[in-house]
């Protein structure tokens, strides 16, 4: 914390910048001038000096005026020194200790929050329709579902549980504690054709992946807005599901919605899995016809699109155009490169990416091993895999491990793959596990594949994919009696094979053909045609 001693600030020295501002003005005391010395502050040292501008004219009594102070602070991520200045405030009131909850909530503990919003009846004070939302994104940053229902009641206790703004607050915390029932039971309490609220409740059952109730309760709201889209849209991105998310954001352009930035983020995310490249063109259009092409997570998302749409080079030459770029602008074509199987092109680019002072984080390392396994560079990844915690400060975690386990067994190192995930510091997932039933399939290791399908067996009892690689494995191997034990094992168990699928673009509509499928209204004449491909092969 900032510790502030008034009588050592009294006559401030203002940079240049901001003096600049006021050289004609003899007298300065006026709450608009302080507001507009904020708007000019860009760090601690101008912030120590406009405190010591108000201290002189005596305008930190004011509780509003201290307010926007906070905020300022709060904006530069100086929330110590705000904080510092809050509790030699004398006689705060809810206002007040309103901004100073918004502030902490944003910090990285947001425990101070909760902490101010109890002091508040301890003051004297009645917590009001602010405190409330405010104090629960805290609670929703720290995960804590028995201090969300402790506000809750809190709530009820002071009258504001029925509050439009509360509702919501809450609402918002039990979705992102996973206690999406009794966000529903409150929403239901509620008669309301407020857009906020509803889309509070579509967004809270988006989050937790029931896209069905989402979209049952997104079309029977009252009123729809653009927030109301994109919670849907990014519903079913989030599980999955891209076809529908791309058939809701062409719903939303047929009734007259124009997308945010959000929106178009979670529609490119949505092209990007299905490889939709004709509707990605389309919304790189719309990002540049609307003024978006500088906004860095948009161009981000663009580059992801191209690269797993097939196209790398128009996604090398969205970044190359990039004024700013941020690490994920680096990782992200990293690993559009590695995708395409230019490991070497992705290393070369990590090179200047460490060249242009960006620090990597923990997905650039997924990238970069990922980009040594596509072309089978062990001995490069090896060094980049031991190196990411004593160069960069980053230590492997159960993705880096199963990258660099998945590495040896496509290389033949089955034993060095096997002692990495016996000295894992966590328990191996179902991925790693399956990259060495893999590696063993590769190999022909039916010992190695068995006993990774004895893991897979608990961790994914009904997926039909791990029993016919070992089945294939014991095939190739000619141990022909394991192989049919494995398909009885099957049957008894009642696995079923899942059919494969496609997708195919076609003027901007996406079609999706599953093995054995006959739904498909065009379905007798794409049979027609398939038929007579088959007939000139």
């Amino acid at each position: 914390m900032f510790l502030f001693q008034p009588a050592l600030i009294l006559r401030p020295v203002f940079p240049r910048s901001i003096a600049y501002s006021f050289k004609y003005k003899r007298c300065i005391s006026t709450s608009p001038d302080l507001i507009s010395l904020l708007n000019l502050c860009c760090n601690l040292k101008h912030i120590c000096q406009t405190h010591g501008f108000m201290v002189a004219r005596g305008l930190h009594q004011d509780n509003i005026l201290l307010s926007r102070f906070i905020d300022a602070c709060s904006a530069l991520g100086c929330s110590d020194y705000g904080y510092s200045v809050f509790t030699h405030k004398t006689q705060p009131d809810t206002y007040l200790y309103n901004t100073m909850i918004k502030a902490l909530c944003q910090t990285d503990s947001p425990k101070g929050a909760i902490a101010l919003f109890n002091k508040i009846q301890v003051a004297g004070l009645r917590p009001d329709t602010y405190s409330i939302p405010f104090v629960l994104k805290a609670v929703v940053r720290l995960s804590t579902i028995e201090v969300g229902r402790e506000v809750h009641c809190q709530s009820i206790g002071t009258g504001l549980d029925l509050d439009v703004h509360v509702i919501t607050g809450l609402i918002q915390m039990y979705s992102s504690c996973g206690c999406v029932c009794d966000a529903r039971k409150l929403f239901d309490g509620v008669h309301s054709s407020d857009v906020v609220l509803w889309n509070a409740m579509v967004a809270g059952y988006a989050k937790v992946g029931d896209v069905a109730n989402a979209r049952d309760l997104f079309e029977r709201m009252p009123e729809r807005n653009v927030i109301s889209w994109t919670a849907m849209l990014a519903g079913y991105a989030q599980m999955n599901q891209p076809n529908e998310a791309i058939t809701i954001f062409q719903r939303m352009q047929l009734e007259g919605v124009e997308p945010d930035e959000i929106t178009m983020l979670a529609a490119l995310s949505a092209c990007a899995h299905l490889g939709a490249l004709e509707l990605g063109e389309w919304i790189r259009n719309y990002i540049e016809k609307h003024g978006f092409s500088k906004v860095v997570p948009l161009r981000n998302a663009l580059i992801d699109m191209y690269a797993k749409s097939g196209n790398i080079k128009k996604a090398l030459d969205v970044f190359e155009n990039m004024k700013h770029k941020s690490v994920v602008t680096w990782t992200t074509m990293i690993a559009g490169l590695a995708l395409h199987g230019l490991g070497r092109e992705a290393l070369e680019m990590f090179s200047r990416m460490d060249g242009a002072k960006i620090k990597p984080n923990e997905v650039t390392f997924i990238a970069i091993l990922s980009a040594c396994s596509h072309v089978g560079l062990v001995e490069m990844a090896r060094w980049y895999f031991n190196g990411m915690g004593t160069r960069y400060g980053i230590e492997p975690k159960i993705e880096h491990y199963g990258c660099m386990i998945d590495l040896l067994g496509r290389a033949g190192y089955l034993r060095e793959a096997q002692q990495l995930v016996r000295e894992m510091p966590c328990e191996a997932n179902a991925a790693i596990w399956g990259s060495l039933l893999a590696a063993s399939r590769i190999h022909g290791d039916a010992e190695l594949g068995q006993h990774a399908l004895q893991h897979l067996k608990h961790l994914e009892p009904q997926n039909s994919g791990n029993y016919m690689l070992l089945s294939n494995i014991y095939a190739a191997v000619g141990m022909w009696n394991e192989a049919r034990m494995v398909r009885k094992v099957m049957r008894d168990t009642g696995v079923k094979k899942m059919p494969g699928g496609s997708f195919i673009e076609v003027n901007n509509r996406v079609h999706e053909f599953i093995a054995g499928d006959t739904s498909h209204s065009h379905f007798e004449r794409i049979y027609e045609v398939l038929c007579k491909i088959n007939g000139q092969l």
